[in-house]
């Protein structure tokens, strides 16, 4: 304890008179001496700072070092994708208790804390586990603050880089948790307790009032909790921050889902464009564009274990995209064999009669008959050019036995044969154009198959994933 110098000489003799005057003198000097050593410099002497311990201040090893942890989030510098790492911007305070340091403020003009530098004291050797690299573009603030009760504080902004595990099965609305775990790395629990100042509710309120969106990311919520971490037998005191941030899903909702989306559409309805040829080559081109945004998704997701619902959703898509122009050079293929082939039987019965149920298509009642399988004997054609022979047969015998037939006769048993021929003519061309309506149907059939499969397929996963945002 420093006290004010004061001056009397009980050595000499005085008068009273002489006394009472020095007296007074002594107490004016008293007064401005003491007025003079109002200063940080002269408590911090008597301190001895210079000479204290470099080890942990307590009077019983036993004891530990209780100290206060407590941090305010500023912002989201980065979060990197590809390399799973966050950079965060928070406002750190810690405080401790030096036993071996303390004043009056009454003998120091009322002096309660002093500013002095990091070098004059013991400090806990307090780590981030999530840390990846040292990063020097924090602001340094070299002094710590100093109160008579022997607390000390360290209260400092700081940039940091760590590591963060995403969860990308929901992107773009996605929600990260990344974690800020404080902690020694030295000592262990018996030495120092590490303990939040605030609990979560404080520390979210502050986040939120002090927060600084970088646009891509909104603030949900920050808790706290402390915990023990146990290592090679040993347990060490830990406090933990756990951030929560969602991603503003905006830029990626009118860059990439929108476009996705409308190019599912676009392909879906060039499945009602008639022409095959020309629905082929618009397929194609919707496909290439679609293969573009497939390339922007894989730019934009990191590389991760889970893969995100929308990369699921654009990958089926493409599959249904390739698979409709499968069935596009099917049905195109089925028109250009109506012209050369008859349908064989087993695409009669699988196609027209039992697939043109399930696809609700309508045919005509005529061609009902078309669909039951056809053999050798009991062929229309052959029947109709058996019959035919038989009556030119019959017809050229006639007239060789009645000679005596008038030639009125003879010309219309022509004009009969020439009919037959005529007939017989007929009904081939019509078989070849129920041949061909044939197939025009089962390329009809299949083409709906294939669009059915497609908006049911699409439509399903679709609502999946709206499910997955949603929940």
């Amino acid at each position: 304890m420093v006290k004010c110098w004061s001056y009397t000489n009980s050595s000499i003799k005085m008068s009273p008179h002489m006394l009472l005057i020095l007296l007074l003198s002594s107490i004016i000097q008293d007064k401005v001496w003491c007025q003079s050593d109002c200063s940080y410099q002269k408590l911090l002497q008597s301190l001895n700072l210079a000479n204290a311990s470099k080890v942990r201040p307590v009077r019983n090893w036993k004891n530990p070092s209780f100290v206060n942890i407590d941090m305010t989030l500023y912002t989201i510098v980065n979060l990197d994708m590809s390399m799973q790492t966050a950079t965060t911007f928070v406002w750190f305070y810690m405080a401790w208790s030096d036993e071996y340091i303390s004043w009056n403020p009454d003998d120091f003009c009322g002096i309660k804390k002093l500013f002095v530098n990091s070098d004059y004291f013991w400090k806990p050797d307090l780590y981030i586990y999530e840390m990846t690299e040292n990063d020097n573009n924090s602001p340094e603030i070299p002094y710590y603050i100093l109160r008579n009760n022997g607390q000390i504080i360290n209260a400092m902004p700081l940039r940091i880089i760590s590591t963060c595990n995403l969860n990308i099965y929901k992107f773009p609305f996605d929600v990260q948790t990344c974690r800020l775990s404080f902690g020694s790395f030295i000592y262990t629990v018996s030495d120092i307790v590490l303990w939040p100042k605030s609990n979560s509710s404080v520390v979210n309120q502050n986040a939120q009032t002090v927060f600084a969106s970088k646009d891509e990311w909104e603030l949900q919520s920050v808790a706290v909790y402390n915990t023990t971490y146990t290592t090679m037998g040993l347990e060490y005191s830990q406090v933990i921050y756990s951030i929560n941030i969602k991603r503003v899903a905006v830029v990626y909702v009118l860059n990439l889902i929108v476009p996705a989306v409308f190019l599912v559409f676009l392909d879906i309805a060039s499945m009602f464009i008639q022409n095959y040829t020309n629905r082929l080559d618009f397929k194609i081109t919707v496909v290439l564009g679609f293969s573009v945004m497939l390339l922007i998704l894989n730019a934009l997701l990191p590389n991760s274990d889970s893969t995100p619902m929308l990369g699921t959703f654009c990958c089926i898509c493409m599959a249904m995209m390739i698979l409709s122009i499968i069935g596009t050079i099917a049905t195109s293929y089925m028109t250009e064999q109506s012209t050369n082939a008859q349908v064989p039987a087993w695409v009669k019965i699988l196609v027209l009669k039992h697939l043109a149920r399930i696809m609700f298509f309508k045919k005509d009642s005529a061609k009902d008959e078309l669909v039951t399988p056809v053999t050798a004997d009991n062929d229309p054609e052959n029947a109709k050019k058996t019959e035919t022979n038989e009556d030119v047969s019959d017809g050229r015998r006639a007239l060789e036995n009645d000679s005596n037939v008038k030639k009125e006769v003879k010309l219309l048993k022509r004009i009969l044969l020439e009919i037959l021929r005529i007939h017989h003519k007929l009904i081939l061309d019509m078989q070849q154009k129920d041949a061909k309506t044939e197939w025009l149907l089962v390329a009809k059939i299949v083409d709906r198959l294939v669009l059915f499969l497609y908006l049911s397929i699409v439509t399903l996963v679709f609502i999946i994933m709206i499910c997955v945002w949603t929940i």
